[in-house]
Formats: structure tokens, C-alpha cells, sequence
């Protein structure tokens, strides 16, 4: 972020989100590819592995409109990658494959909800800056990002069902329907 001692103008502060949302996509499309590379729930991976093909043409956008606007070192950015970084930080070795699945879910859904935030502040900068490019980038990403959480969200309670029952097996009817035909995205 900006140093508070001296003041950016706009230009200078519409570069530095720009950089700092660059950096927070890249962590984020790591996470998605590593999603995607687990389990063995093929529509759950293709979801994580579309999303983050679309990460990375969301961070190709923003390199494009930061050239535009003046371009920049991105080595400076990075406060807001280790926030949307939301990888459980407890230990996931004894979890089977179908609670790392949900986990998995839970992070993704919740750092798509986190960068409809951090596009909100963009778009919102970039609005008061009178940069209406940056915020019609920004605005557009941001429905991109809540149409994959909404992805993301679906999965949740049929996912967890299953999980719950992989591990109360014992105790559960084994033949409870976790992944019914209609509740699949296509």
C-alpha cells in the first residue's frame, strides 16, 4: 500500500490496486491449479481448474490495463496476496480425501467472496479517480468472481454429505444419495 507519509494522487494509487490485485490473483490461481490437481471428484476439479484458467486471464487484463495506465514495478505488490491466501493453516494429513475436497470448497468460496471485495474497492477507487476503464475492468471480474463462488457454494452440501458419511460410516446407511444427477453443474 501507499506510504502514509506522502500522499499518491490518483494515477499513482489506481497502479499501486492494480499491482497489489495482480499479486492477489496469482496466489489465488496457485490455489485453484493445486485444488484441482486433488481428490478424485472430476466435477469439483474442472470447476477449480476453469476457474483458474479464468484467473489467469483476469491477472492478463489487469497487467493490460496497469500498462495502460502507466505501468509499474509489480514487485511492489503483495499485502493483498497473503489475504486472499486462505489455505487451512491446520494440519490436513489425517483428513480423508473427501473433507480436503469440502475444505477446499470452503477456501475457494471464500476467497472468490474476498476478491468481490477487493474488485468493489477497486471499482470504487477507480470511479472517484474518473478512470472508468480500470472500473469496467474491475466491475466485470468481480460478476465473474460471484458466478464462481456461486459454483463453488453449490457444491457444499453435497460434497459435505458425503464426506460426513465417508466418515460415520459406521454409523450411516451407506446407500443415502450424496450426488444425485440434478444436483451436478454442467
Amino acid at each position: 500500500m501507499p506510504n502514509p507519509s506522502v500522499l499518491p494522487n490518483s494515477a499513482e494509487l489506481i497502479r499501486q490496486y492494480l499491482k497489489e490485485t495482480i499479486g492477489a490473483e496469482e496466489t489465488l490461481e496457485e490455489q485453484l491449479r493445486s485444488f484441482a490437481s486433488e481428490g478424485d471428484d472430476e466435477d469439483v476439479q474442472l470447476a477449480f481448474a476453469e476457474h483458474a484458467d479464468e484467473t489467469r486471464v483476469h491477472r492478463e487484463r489487469l497487467r493490460e490495463r496497469l500498462s495502460s495506465v502507466g505501468g509499474g514495478d509489480l514487485a511492489e505488490a503483495g499485502v493483498l496476496a497473503p489475504v486472499l491466501d486462505l489455505r487451512p493453516k491446520f494440519a490436513r494429513a489425517g483428513n480423508t480425501l473427501e473433507e480436503r475436497l469440502v475444505q477446499n470448497l470452503f477456501t475457494a468460496f471464500t476467497a472468490e467472496k474476498s476478491e468481490c471485495a477487493m474488485y468493489e474497492v477497486l471499482a470504487t477507487v477507480a470511479h472517484a479517480a474518473g478512470d472508468s476503464a480500470t472500473e469496467v475492468v474491475a466491475r466485470e471480474i468481480e460478476a465473474e468472481n460471484q458466478r464462481a463462488a456461486e459454483k463453488f457454494f453449490h457444491f457444499l452440501p453435497t460434497r459435505s454429505k458425503i464426506a460426513f458419511n465417508i466418515l460415520t460410516a459406521e454409523e450411516i446407511d451407506p446407500a443415502i444419495v450424496t450426488k444425485v444427477a440434478d444436483n451436478r453443474l454442467i
